[in-house]
């Protein structure tokens, strides 16, 4: 076949800005839900929040009985610990991982940074059930940060269980399905550390996604994510919180948790 070329009557400027829009006009026709998918690894707890649930104000300051905590990931970097702690920031946790395919490259520095400075700290796996099985991803975790040890310092891995942030909400799984990878997952951090993980979610996902099971809440700890003056209406099962993500726009670093009792029992979970 000829390859056409740009000739006298179609000066090499038209010729490309041709091209140009012809580009242009396959862009446009990628659907907006692909092109604003974010990248796989670049999740972190609460992504979701705010569009699903919005924001609702935030809660008193001053009371004796809630512990300050903050949450990190990748996308802050290196975290200024120090400013933290002089605010009053007594806990933290770290992402260490998602999936099987991703770990924090920013882990050791803000998971060892929080414990340098004298902080309570912790790991926690953004998970995705839709890629692999839960005990696959326990694993992982337990095997890239998200153990435990018995230091007094170091609180349980957390289950990052909320909105997928790259395709359908509930990954693609029946409620029943949903559980299920959960157990999975829970049954096998335990198996590896002793420990019962926390579990983070929002009342709303676990509703939609889990049918709002009940069965966790004896054994798992609850962090539930509401950014508001109240924790509010929490997934069945638990009739309390033990830490609660309050607000993603907190200072230093953004996101920040309250823990529900005063110091010794953050030093009570981590101790086990």
């Amino acid at each position: 076949m000829p390859v056409h070329r740009p000739g006298p009557l179609l000066p090499r400027r038209l010729f490309l800005a041709g091209l140009l829009l012809a580009a242009l006009s396959l862009v446009l026709t990628v659907p907006a839900s692909a092109a604003g998918t974010p990248a796989r690894g670049s999740a972190y707890m609460g992504m979701g929040v705010l569009a699903h649930d919005g924001s609702d104000g935030t809660p008193s300051t001053g009371d004796a009985t809630q512990t300050e905590g903050v949450d990190v990931a990748s996308y802050q970097g290196n975290v200024a610990w120090s400013t933290l702690w002089s605010s009053g920031v007594k806990w933290a946790y770290t992402k260490a991982t998602e999936g099987t395919y991703y770990t924090n490259p920013y882990f050791a520095q803000q998971y060892n940074g929080s414990y340098n400075v004298g902080m309570i700290r912790g790991a926690y796996h953004f998970a995705t059930p839709d890629t692999t099985s839960g005990a696959t991803q326990a694993n992982y975790f337990v095997d890239h940060g998200g153990g435990w040890s018995g230091d007094g310092k170091t609180l349980p891995g957390a289950l990052d269980i909320e909105w997928n942030p790259y395709g359908a909400a509930c990954y693609g799984k029946s409620t029943s399905a949903m559980v299920s990878w959960i157990a999975d997952f829970l049954n096998t951090y335990k198996s590896r550390t002793g420990r019962d993980a926390v579990i983070y979610t929002a009342t709303s996902w676990w509703t939609q996604c889990t049918g709002n099971y009940g069965g966790f809440a004896a054994a798992n700890p609850l962090w539930i994510a509401r950014y508001a003056s109240d924790p509010g209406t929490l997934p069945a099962g638990w009739s309390y919180y033990t830490m609660w993500q309050y607000t993603s726009s907190g200072p230093t670093v953004g996101d920040h948790d309250k823990f529900n009792g005063a110091l010794d029992r953050v030093q009570a979970l981590a101790t086990g």
